[in-house]
């Protein structure tokens, strides 16, 4: 009997009490105390204490009697439901509301009352009331307070670092209240940063708010601030202000933010310091917030047969996690590198294990092989992002930039209009404009290629062999007068590209070459003291090119809106200053060969048409026929094979005139020219 009145007693433990607070009823009754209390204290007050002895039974009927509208009243506004230790302004005002209503309540039965006769219950006065309510409300503020107070001293962690925080309206309230819940306490509030004047020197939540100016070094001295958290809600802002930025970072303050695309609203979202990390230098590059229809883009690619190549990469992998959550009917992945294409494959295994998904090994430029593949599966839409993308590598090794980049996007874009894919989608690159090196020029190639194959006519399939139809169109061919009938040209399939500049966190790219080094002791390497690049989130690449490839009409060249360009120089800087380390060198090695200054988006040639999206405009670019630019492309491919790299890059040359090599072995065609 003894161990079952245990497990009972144990039960409703766990039932009442639950998860470190306590339950509502124990809030409850405490409040219901403290108004006796205060009811004592009044009549004590009125009737002294001689004749308030003598009365007792009536002060405790008369405090019940008043005590019912005031429970109703904690009902109504649920005085009960906070967790005492975590109380906030707000909990104090319910508080208030509750007792002003039940004062009001009290008011109007007072009178009747008044005039009962034989009754246990004394008469007051409204003054005495409203005494009385008074002081129960402060009864009740100050027991709040306290066990807040107490709880904030005992359980603040001595290691609680003091804080500032980046906002002041809900986004710094809620992350205001945020800390204080943590158990044990990280940060310690010391107040808030605003860029609003009239904020400045206010106090929320009992600290200060401190003007964003030259000042704010002082305080952040001062007060000894060795964090800042930023308001979700204010990311855009503090990306944009590099001066405070350069003011925490000089200081040594550690910055805490938001890092990922979730757009905030403001109003009714939930803030907590667990949502924050610590930045790195890819959180506070100055970049607009880039909003993208993509239940749209999901309507159109859902229950799709999907083909994307480079599936491993950077851009591809991307592709993959966002394509797969609009469940296309299948999706075919395909990359030559082995072991990142394992991890795609174990990644759709778990994620999407309801996608039928083949991962296959292999090049693109082995056509048998990608031929056997669009043959089986028949693809919707190809989204094309293989290539071979370091500028020195490609410089050093053109005959491989040509074979892999030209001939393989020519492979998988003939395949597809040969087995009717609905949409040909190809990943290109700022490198393209006015090209300085091979990988550059071998891009705007493969541009040329697939517009020309847009606007042409396009190759006799029968030419290669096997099957020519699709039940989503048939290859077209011109009518004996030399046209493409209505039919025919809306059954093509539609070729769209998308050119944009360097993505962060890419394969291969600056900033997890200069985290290496940083990580060594240095010197970090930088080509060139004003060199400059355009920069871009992997997603908001991803979803840029989802959206204009779903939405092109077929033959445009989309370009990206990139923002503002970044000094290199600047960028090692800022991730020298984040790390902490101390004297690093910034060392400066030349412009490597192929490299220029600075990247440009279009042609100096070339104009620009709004699309449907700001965010993403249309080159207007010079045609090209398809049959020479065929001619062309079949001569370089095979001038590729010699491994002649002096023939490779002339021929390059007169297919892209715009093509001038700097710093390369390769400036001399262009002075021969």
């Amino acid at each position: 009997m003894d161990v079952r009145k245990m497990l009972f007693t144990e039960k409703l433990l766990n039932w009442y009490f639950k998860k470190d607070s306590l339950p509502y009823w124990c809030i409850f009754a405490l409040d219901c105390i403290l108004f006796y209390i205060a009811g004592f204290l009044i009549f004590w007050a009125i009737f002294r204490y001689g004749a308030a002895s003598a009365h007792l039974n009536q002060i405790f009927f008369t405090t019940s009697l008043y005590l019912i509208p005031t429970c109703i009243a904690f009902k109504l506004f649920h005085t009960y439901d906070g967790i005492l230790r975590f109380s906030s302004f707000a909990d104090l005002q319910k508080t208030a509301y509750a007792m002003t209503v039940s004062l009001g309540i009290a008011a109007i039965i007072h009178y009747p009352i008044f005039w009962l006769e034989g009754t246990p219950i004394l008469h007051v006065s409204l003054r005495h009331l409203l005494v009385l309510y008074m002081l129960a409300t402060i009864l009740m503020w100050s027991v709040r307070i306290l066990i807040k107070t107490l709880y904030d001293i005992v359980f603040t962690n001595d290691n609680a670092v003091n804080t500032l925080i980046y906002g002041t309206k809900n986004g710094g309230i809620g992350l205001a209240k945020s800390i204080r819940s943590e158990k044990p306490v990280r940060f310690r509030l010391k107040g808030f940063i605003s860029t609003n004047s009239s904020m400045v020197g206010r106090f929320l939540m009992g600290k200060e708010v401190y003007q964003n100016d030259e000042h704010l070094a002082e305080v952040i001295e001062k007060l000894k601030i060795k964090v800042v958290l930023v308001s979700p809600i204010r990311n855009k802002d503090f990306r944009n202000d590099a001066a405070l930025q350069d003011i925490l970072i000089n200081a040594g303050v550690r910055i805490f933010m938001e890092s990922s695309a979730k757009e905030w609203h403001g109003e009714d979202e939930d803030f907590s310091v667990e949502q924050l990390k610590e930045v790195s230098v890819e959180d506070l590059l100055p970049r607009d917030e880039i909003k993208v229809d993509m239940m749209s883009i999901g309507r159109q690619l859902a229950g799709k047969r999907i083909l994307i190549t480079g599936s491993a990469g950077s851009i591809g992998s991307e592709m993959v996690r966002q394509v797969a959550p609009y469940k296309p009917s299948a999706m075919m992945l395909i990359d030559q590198a082995e072991t990142p294409q394992h991890d795609i494959r174990l990644m759709m295994a778990k994620q999407w294990p309801d996608i039928p998904c083949e991962t296959i090994v292999t090049s693109i430029c082995k056509e048998k092989r990608m031929e056997d593949i669009f043959s089986a599966f028949r693809p919707d839409y190809v989204f094309h992002a293989a290539a071979y993308k370091h500028v020195p590598m490609m410089e050093n090794n053109p005959s491989e930039s040509v074979q892999n980049n030209v001939y393989g996007t020519k492979v998988i874009a003939d395949l597809s209009v040969k087995y009717g894919v609905k949409k040909f989608v190809m990943v290109s690159t700022d490198k393209a404009v006015n090209p300085t090196n091979v990988m550059g020029c071998s891009k705007r190639i493969c541009e040329i290629y697939v517009q020309a194959l847009n606007n042409g006519p396009t190759p006799d399939p029968s030419q290669k062999g096997g099957e020519d139809s699709h039940q989503q169109g048939q290859v077209a061919k011109p009518n004996k007068n030399g046209e493409e009938t209505k039919s025919q040209i809306s059954t093509r399939c539609q070729f769209v590209t998308t050119r944009f500049g360097n993505v962060l966190g890419s394969n291969g790219s600056v900033i997890p070459l200069f985290k290496e080094q940083i990580k060594k002791g240095g010197p970090v390497t930088v080509t060139h003291p004003d060199i400059i690049r355009f920069f871009m989130l992997i997603p908001e690449a991803c979803k840029l090119v989802l959206e204009a490839g779903t939405k092109g009409n077929g033959g445009e060249i989309f370009v990206f809106d990139m923002g503002q360009p970044v000094k290199i120089v600047d960028l090692a800087k800022r991730m020298i200053q984040l790390s902490g380390a101390k004297d690093i060198e910034i060392k400066f090695t030349g412009l490597r060969a192929g490299e220029k200054l600075y990247e440009e988006v279009l042609n100096e040639k070339e104009n620009t048409k709004p699309s449907f999206h700001e965010k993403i405009r249309i080159a207007e670019v010079r045609k090209y026929e398809y049959e020479e630019v065929e001619k062309d492309i079949e001569e370089l491919i095979q001038i590729s094979k010699q491994y002649d790299d002096m023939a490779t890059v002339k021929k390059m040359k007169e297919i892209v005139p715009e093509y001038k090599s700097k710093n390369s072995k390769y400036e001399v065609l262009d002075k021969q020219e």
